[in-house]
């Protein structure tokens, strides 16, 4: 077999052959992924480029836009480190109730969002457990943007901690051994032994957690207050819409979100390229 034959076979060996499995993944996919997807883009392509401009750099969507993502990506970012934190806790340290508190991290998964977002209010409202140690303070959370942020870490939190689990439960105690009898402080070996094979699953999280809380609604409506140039998130300001019979506003600002959402979830998938390249 000559070089040219080898490497035909070889970029054909790369394609799977057509068969029931492949074929059914392809069409669940477009029926439930790709069409909803295209019909919302044909469905804001009809308003126009100047309405569709209007709409989306509004100054109450342009608000909206920013409660969303710069408070979902603080939420993110301030439970990559405590996620890091609990991760590493549930999996190398052994103390009393450690089984179940492992189970409540997956608490935000199974209980429903209004019932997240009603638990939270009465927890950090004025007159709440730790509302009410806060208000004296002059500090305010429910039905403000910190209570927006609130929510986003109480839903973003088990991704973050469930992506780092399985990779520090495989990681080997030798290699951290080994940096120390070289003489490597606990930081040094935390930043160039540790942190190296759980960036990608750190980043992983990340994203998952971020796409959560960029979408969630159920807790955010009841814990803020959904005032505009406030607290109001896009997601209600699209259900908003809707109740107005705006359907093209709420179809521009969806199609906006999506936008700037596949935008971040392609670079941090770029990132994690780079960190599996890193490692």
């Amino acid at each position: 077999m000559t070089v040219a034959e080898s490497r035909i076979k070889n970029t054909k060996s790369k394609f799977p052959k057509f068969s029931l499995p492949w074929g059914i993944t392809i069409g669940y996919l477009t029926i439930m992924l790709l069409l909803p997807v295209t019909a919302l883009f044909l469905q804001a392509s009809q308003v126009g480029l100047r309405e569709f401009w209007r709409i989306s750099t509004s100054a109450i969507a342009i608000s909206a836009y920013n409660v969303t993502f710069l408070t979902a990506l603080f939420a993110t970012t301030v439970n990559a480190g405590f996620g890091l934190l609990i991760a590493w806790v549930l999996v190398r340290y052994d103390f009393p109730l450690k089984r179940l508190m492992d189970a409540a991290i997956d608490l935000p998964f199974a209980l429903p969002t209004a019932v997240a977002g009603l638990t939270l209010a009465n927890v950090y409202a004025e007159n709440g457990w730790i509302g009410s140690l806060l208000a004296p303070l002059g500090i305010k959370i429910a039905f403000t943007r910190l209570g927006v942020f609130v929510a986003m870490l109480f839903i973003s939190l088990p991704f973050i901690v469930r992506a780092l689990q399985p990779v520090l439960q495989e990681m080997e105690q030798d290699i951290e051994e080994a940096a120390w009898s070289l003489g490597a402080s606990k930081f040094q070996t935390f930043w160039l032994v540790i942190l190296p094979p759980l960036f990608p699953a750190l980043l992983t999280g990340v994203a998952l957690g971020f796409s959560r809380a960029v979408g969630e609604y159920g807790s955010i409506v009841i814990v803020s207050s959904n005032i505009a140039f406030k607290d109001l998130i896009a997601s209600v300001l699209i259900f908003q819409r809707l109740e107005q019979y705006d359907y093209a506003g709420a179809t521009v600002i969806g199609t906006v979100l999506l936008g700037i959402s596949l935008l971040i979830l392609l670079a941090i998938n770029l990132l994690q390229a780079w960190g599996k390249r890193y490692q």
